[in-house]
């Protein structure tokens, strides 16, 4: 019997080796390489067009397809306005954070109107029907199909035709023309393939959920991120029962979109007011806590950054941020120090994000500072202050964009004190909140309390 022979492949972007090595040779990411069997070549590909032939672009008519509302509104908002036919979306998130019961609930309401159908590769028709006893409305009437070969999978959708398909998930189906096993580089690349294949040709909308790693991105080859048009991540603390959507890829629609859920009894309901989730409802004010406004895709969201600036007891002061970048914070400091005289060498610095969002816009840089110094003069911020901004290394004051939206939703939620960048100072007045244009730090800590 003839020796398999294995080749090693990389599990970032897909590249193979003959031997193994700590650096892929092709994107010199380390220890990335795993062993698989060589797979013969074959011709299971076809083009997704009858026969392909150069066009100009202007003689090819660009038409809009109408999109499906899942009816899920959060949803649709991080998708873009819904569900675009053909498209292939991929879904990802930690284990039992709701990711099927979310298309579960998503394809109850697309069956009222189209075909669907739900693919089950990790669960028996016995649980997936546990579960949906639980979550209200018609998802028991969802045609569910439990099976995890890619042939079988293929023919069934290609004789029933939905128009929405969920693969549920795309690490345990396979393929009978590979002799790799399940959730393997190889498995992965070639069931995903094949499956945005199917898409494309017959107009099915192909929704895939993907496993992530325990560093929280999304388990095999980084070529199955760029093979999809739009990829969903869901991200939430595991004792909360909130979560959130993001958007990282849309080809039909804004990235960083941002869609807010909240976990009950029978399923994931939207939370219409996501800012209430961010911000803390205190007795009274306290130091060390700053509201800001940052933008997630076209939502404004009211968030607090609470600070805890305490003196350090050993050689090395702590610099710990929670859902902000840990450099900046360090960068950040050294601008307050350097530029509004305020040291905190000999402090321990913790910033937080409240509600547990990732804020990764620097429009958090003024809140971020006023919020250390608040905590190190043990002094709260003036009541219903709210403050925008992003701080430059030079000490200066930098503008965020959409200033006037971020005043505007900080205005319908009552605040009455708006700190803010001189190049973002409105024109006219924004309802009855005082407006503070601010050029430099040094300038933005005086104002705090004036």
């Amino acid at each position: 019997m003839a020796k398999q022979k294995s080749v090693y492949v990389c599990t970032a972007c897909g590249g193979q080796t003959l031997k193994w090595q700590g650096q892929c040779p092709h994107c010199q990411m380390w220890n990335t390489l795993t062993e698989t069997v060589a797979e013969k070549p074959a011709s299971r590909f076809s083009p997704v067009s009858g026969k392909s032939q150069v066009q100009n672009l202007s003689e090819i008519e660009a038409l809009e397809e109408p999109r499906y509302v899942t009816g899920i509104s959060e949803l649709d908002r991080v998708l873009g306005g819904g569900l675009v036919r053909g498209g292939v979306v991929l879904l990802g998130g930690d284990p039992g954070i709701g990711k099927s019961t979310l298309l579960l609930q998503a394809l109850s309401n697309l069956s009222m109107h189209r075909q669907v159908m739900y693919v089950s590769g990790e669960e028996s028709a016995q649980q997936v029907a546990l579960r949906a006893k639980r979550l209200a409305s018609n998802v028991q009437t969802i045609p569910l199909f439990a099976e995890i070969q890619l042939e079988t999978i293929l023919a069934t959708l290609g004789e029933h035709k939905p128009e929405v398909a969920v693969i549920d998930s795309i690490q345990t189906i396979y393929s009978e023309a590979l002799q790799s096993a399940p959730g393997s580089v190889a498995q992965v690349r070639e069931c995903a393939a094949q499956l945005t294949r199917l898409a494309k040709s017959s107009g099915t909308t192909v929704i895939l959920v993907g496993h992530v790693t325990k560093e929280g991105a999304l388990a095999g080859p980084r070529v199955l991120e760029h093979m999809v048009d739009t990829v969903l991540y869901f991200e939430g603390d595991m004792h909360s029962s909130f979560r959130l959507i993001r958007a990282f890829k849309n080809r039909y629609g804004a990235v960083n979109e941002l869609g807010v859920f909240a976990m009950s009894e029978k399923g994931l309901r939207e939370v219409r007011n996501p800012s209430a989730l961010f911000l803390s409802h205190h007795d009274r004010q306290v130091s060390g806590s700053c509201i800001m406004v940052t933008q997630e895709g076209t939502r404004p969201l009211l968030v607090e950054i609470q600070a805890l600036v305490d003196e350090a007891r050993a050689p090395h002061p702590k610099r710990l941020s929670v859902g902000l970048e840990q450099n900046r914070l360090a960068m950040l400091l050294a601008v307050l120090h350097r530029h509004a005289g305020i040291p905190c060498f000999d402090q321990d610095v913790f910033v937080n994000a409240v509600g547990g969002v990732k804020i990764t816009e620097p429009g958090a840089d003024l809140a971020i500072l006023l919020a250390v110094v608040s905590s190190l003069k043990n002094k709260p911020l003036l009541e219903k202050t709210v403050v925008i901004g992003e701080v430059g290394l030079a000490g200066e004051v930098r503008p965020v964009q959409r200033g006037q939206e971020r005043l505007k939703e900080a205005e319908k939620l009552g605040f009455k004190r708006a700190i803010i960048p001189l190049s973002n100072k409105p024109k006219l007045s924004i309802g009855d909140i005082d407006v503070i244009p601010v050029g430099r730090i040094s300038e933005a800590v005086t104002r705090m309390y004036v």
